[in-house]
């Protein structure tokens, strides 16, 4: 973990409610994908902490939903301001465990950090497939870019309206050997029930300060209580407790 100063590069509506926020800074902290950051934002109390979706040299990008005054706050921001952040928190996902086949599912605004996870499977020649799950049309994002980096990708919507009618977990492949995920609970725990191999699953948590010291985002798992910001928020399948 470093704190640091970074610089807006840009910050862009994808969709209603949903931006792409670009950061100039150290990126160094990140090893690998699936850590988050945690930016402090002027007049509020605790940070905000959004997952990483991409990462090269001096430049990192997040992409997070508008949900409360804080994340309205930073959508407002523009090129050249600057934020306190604290980078390269939790343990992001093991590349090492992952299958030649693996599947990346992510779930709304569980979908940012399978990016960067993609990209790093495929920079170790595994050949990921991208299940993208979204409730409607107006809520895709990223469809475009999962593409252009020659992943097989599947975009799923709760209401059939674009791609697949569905939930990512009924999307799965007739063939993989690996599972990775991140969304809101009652995604992650479909996808846990559905996968026929192992994994890791991301898990959303409310959080105090980010980097264990409040223990506010501790969860019972097989082998013990854990921190989901600092032992976390990746958890392989065989050690999660519903």
């Amino acid at each position: 973990m470093r704190q640091g100063i970074y610089t807006v590069a840009g910050n862009r509506a994808l969709t209603e409610g949903v931006w792409e926020l670009r950061l100039l800074g150290d990126t160094g902290s990140i090893t690998a994908p699936g850590q988050f950051i945690n930016i402090k934002l002027e007049g509020f109390f605790l940070r905000r902490p959004i997952s990483i979706c991409d990462w090269s040299g001096e430049a990192l990008t997040v992409v997070y939903k508008v949900v409360g005054k804080g994340t309205e706050v930073l959508s407002q921001m523009g090129a050249g301001e600057k934020l306190d952040v604290l980078c390269g928190l939790g343990n992001g996902f093991d590349i090492s465990k992952c299958g030649g086949r693996t599947v990346v599912a992510g779930g709304g605004a569980g979908v940012p950090p399978m990016y960067g996870l993609a990209k790093a499977l495929l920079r170790t020649g595994k050949s990921p497939t991208a299940l993208l799950g979204f409730n409607t049309k107006k809520e895709i994002f990223y469809e475009e870019e999962f593409r252009a980096l020659g992943v097989e990708t599947v975009v799923t919507t709760a209401d059939g309206s674009y791609g697949r009618k569905g939930f990512v977990t009924e999307a799965f492949p007739e063939e993989y050997d690996y599972v990775c995920a991140c969304g809101p609970l009652p995604m992650l725990r479909a996808a846990y029930d559905a996968a026929a191999t192992s994994g890791q699953f991301s898990f959303e948590e409310r959080m105090g300060c980010g980097f264990g010291a409040c223990m506010g985002c501790s969860c019972k798992t097989k082998y013990g209580n854990k921190r989901i910001c600092r032992d976390g928020p990746v958890l392989e399948k065989e050690e999660i407790i519903w």
